[in-house]
């Protein structure tokens, strides 16, 4: 049996299949002449593939495919809806006119009233004397929606899904805000070219700001948008961005520049681009090669302060401009990369910028189960430059290899991995060190022993089956004393104290510090699983190092690790319902009887747009702070809890909600970074209202205000908080966000 595909359920017929497709007519009184004519008067009804015509009294003529219909006609071509008094219409050409007709659009539900309608073809239509808004209908003669664009003409191109409208204006709650010579605007939510509704912001370092960005859909994988931005207090930005993606790779390009700003009395100007593929190089005995590309750069040190929203990836201090091409194959990659920073200084908070490496050139070779064991090759080869002056270390080059053999054995019960490593690092520099040497070497060998065992039983708590486990895990690290002290550090820091890191070999990230080590890692964890879904309902962990002699080898002006006990690392989670969430990690000294940090978290989300979280962080001597973000129905305040229609859809017409993310320092007695604000859902437009202050440094902050007007399913008008919010508050869901395309099927007649 073969299943094979029909036209009628296509989502979209094209005239082509259409013509194919048979005619059903049916009425209270049918007559005509075969293959000529047929007339029928009372209920009328003519139906063809995704179309239904309805009228009082219908004449279909059949040589020409034409249809004239008259009193209280409407037509459904696949979801859209029109209505009106007269008809004529080749059927299957969708050619024709609709003298005063009502219509309703399937894909964004939007609705209007022209003086008449002419059917070009089956894409497209010019609509006379139009009005649209996708504002819903309510009873009564004197309704009038909350916004409505009056066109004096109204194109409709649905092969681009695109509006365009001349001699226009656009009317809110009844008063006339923006009269349009000529306005494009999508039908639905795909790309398109043409001017983006303006942006107006308010900012205390840029004063007002108006933008408007065109657009430039050049071809599907390929965009641009141009946004010249004019600011009150500082002059003019003219910025640009073009994208592209193709199957092998994709990556995108950012430029500023502000010509002459009043602010610093100089020219401004960034730019940024990345990109990431992997070409085919064309050579049978390579193949791919792929190809990555991290570009930033500024005119200045004070762009990141200055800048801070202008573009994401230059508002920071530390810009990295990279370039890689690695290539793999089997078991073996290798990777080249150059890597340069721009450095931002600032004369009250210097930084010591990071090493460049001109190149760094990586080695892995690896294999697993051989004979049962597993081993791996790593090599490296890096060339540092910095600015000594700042660094008060000489340049240089390092060449670096790493062998790992393990042979681990894993069972039901546990797992036991004995493991060899061997670290050997060579460096050559490029002005003598303080003993006069030029050049250096280190060997160092570590074996580790790694076990654990996993305890499982099926139990229940609180009337709820889950199975629970306990694991405990002890690791065993040996590395020798090697006197490191008068080697340079180009890349190595101390790992972060948590639950991963306990478990590491090397108390360092990077190559030039390798930890002597005569240590014991001992934890244990234990987890709850519901034993219908699997979902992790409750963890639990505690681990400790015990530490059998000092560890001497540190980074420069650091003391000697001599404490027998480390910290005591402290763990927990707890999701046994969907709607709380718990998390925290505590480091607690038990020398002091003191936490030395702790993070401590929580959210609760009972339902769509109602979140709220919190979060408490402490690190001794350093700082303390709490975290509040949330985003909440306002009207919940008096009962009304308003409706469940998913996600992307908002809870009904008449919402208030509140949004905000405070951040707020325990140990300055100040906040530090802030959104706050409040959305309004009127069902066919949005009203947002966001304060935002970000702190950049301990003297200054950036403070802005953003209000914006959705007209939904159109444009937006002011400036835009929803990345802001998005970025600021975990799990804040956009109040419109369609999840997909509506069929023809949902409005089927």
């Amino acid at each position: 049996m073969v299943l094979r595909a029909s036209p009628s359920l296509q989502n979209r017929i094209t005239p082509p299949v259409g013509g194919a497709l048979p005619t059903f007519v049916e009425g209270d009184l049918l007559f005509g002449r075969a293959d000529l004519e047929t007339v029928i008067e009372g209920n009328a009804v003519l139906r063809r593939g995704d179309m239904v015509i309805r009228a009082d009294r219908l004449e279909y003529y059949a040589p020409d495919d034409l249809a004239k219909a008259r009193g209280q006609v409407r037509i459904n071509r696949a979801g859209n809806v029109y209505e009106g008094p007269e008809l004529e219409l080749k059927v299957n050409q969708f050619k024709g006119f609709f003298t005063a007709p009502r219509y309703r659009f399937l894909q964004n539900d939007a609705h209007g009233e022209a003086s008449r309608i002419e059917f070009v073809d089956d894409k497209h239509a010019i609509v006379q004397d139009a009005t649209y808004t996708t504002c819903r209908r309510l009873p009564g003669p004197s309704w009038m929606p909350d916004w409505i664009l009056r066109a004096a003409t109204l194109q409709i191109d649905n092969a681009e899904q695109v509006g365009y409208a001349e001699n226009a204006t656009l009317s809110f709650k009844g008063v006339p805000i923006l009269p349009i010579p000529a306005l494009s605007f999508p039908l639905t939510d795909q790309r398109k070219s043409g001017v983006l509704p303006p942006l107006i912001g308010l900012d205390n370092v840029n004063g007002a700001e108006l933008t408007v960005p065109y657009y430039w859909n050049i071809a599907p994988n390929r965009d641009a948008t141009f946004w010249p931005v004019v600011m009150s207090k500082r002059g003019i930005n003219l910025g640009a961005g073009f994208r592209y993606l193709e199957p092998s790779y994709s990556g995108q390009v950012r430029a500023d520049v502000m010509p002459a700003d009043r602010l610093r009395d100089a020219t401004r100007w960034g730019l940024s681009y990345t990109h990431q593929g992997t070409p085919d190089s064309r050579i049978a005995a390579i193949g791919p090669v792929g190809l990555s590309i991290n570009f930033n750069r500024v005119s200045d040190d004070q762009y990141w302060r200055d800048f801070t929203r202008t573009n994401p990836a230059l508002a920071q201090r530390l810009l990295p401009n990279d370039l890689g091409l690695n290539w793999s194959r089997d078991n073996l990659s290798v990777n080249l990369r150059t890597l340069k920073w721009q450095t931002l200084q600032d004369t009250d908070a210097p930084i010591t910028p990071p090493y460049d490496r001109l190149p760094q050139l990586t080695m892995r070779y690896g294999r697993v189960n051989v004979g049962g064991f597993d081993y791996t090759l790593e090599a490296d080869y890096t060339r540092f430059r910095s600015d000594p002056l700042m660094t008060l270390q000489p340049n240089g080059q390092r060449q670096f290899a790493l062998l790992q053999l393990s042979r681990p054995w894993i069972s039901s019960l546990g797992f036991i991995t004995p493991k060899l490593q061997l670290h050997a690092t060579s460096y050559q520099f490029d002005t003598p060190l303080t003993n006069g040497e030029r050049a250096a070497r280190r060997v160092l060998p570590t074996v580790s022993l790694d076990a654990g065992q996993i305890y499982e039983r099926d139990t229940s708590f609180f009337g709820r089956s889950v199975r629970q486990t306990l694991e405990p895990r002890a690791l065993y690290v040996n590395t020798p004393y090697r006197d490191q002290s008068l080697l340079p550090n180009y890349d190595s820091a101390a790992s972060d104290f948590n639950f991963t890191s306990i478990y590491l070999e090397n108390a360092f990230v990077g190559q030039d510090r390798i930890s002597d080590s005569n240590l014991l890692t001992l934890g244990v964890s234990s987890r709850l699983h519901d034993i219908a879904s699997g979902a992790e309902l409750v963890r639990f962990g505690v681990a400790q190092r015990l530490r059998f002699k000092d560890q001497l080898v540190t980074l420069p002006n650091s003391a000697t690790v001599s404490e027998r006990l480390s910290d005591i690392l402290v763990g927990a989670s707890l999701n046994w319902d969907p709607r709380w969430s718990f998390d925290s990690t505590v480091q607690f000294n038990p020398k002091t009887r003191q936490s030395v940090r702790a993070t401590l978290g929580g959210r609760y989300s009972p339902g769509n747009y109602r979140v709220i979280s919190a979060a408490y962080r402490f690190q001794r001597d350093a700082s303390e702070q709490i975290d509040i973000g949330w985003q909440w129905p306002i009207n919940d305040l008096w009962g009304d809890r308003g409706q469940e229609l998913g996600a992307g859809r908002g809870q009904g017409e008449g919402r208030w909600y509140s949004v905000g993310r405070l951040n707020y320092s325990l140990a300055e007695r100040k906040l530090v970074d802030s959104v706050i604000g409040f959305e309004y859902d009127a069902g066919c437009w949005l009203g947002r209202l966001v304060f935002e202050r970000l702190q950049t440094s301990t003297s200054s902050a950036n403070q802005r205000v953003m209000f914006q007007l959705e007209f939904v399913g159109f444009s937006r008008l002011g400036a835009n908080p929803l990345k802001t919010l998005k970025e600021n508050i975990p799990r804040y869901q956009f109040l419109r966000d369609p999840v997909e395309s509506p069929s023809r099927f949902s409005n089927y007649d």
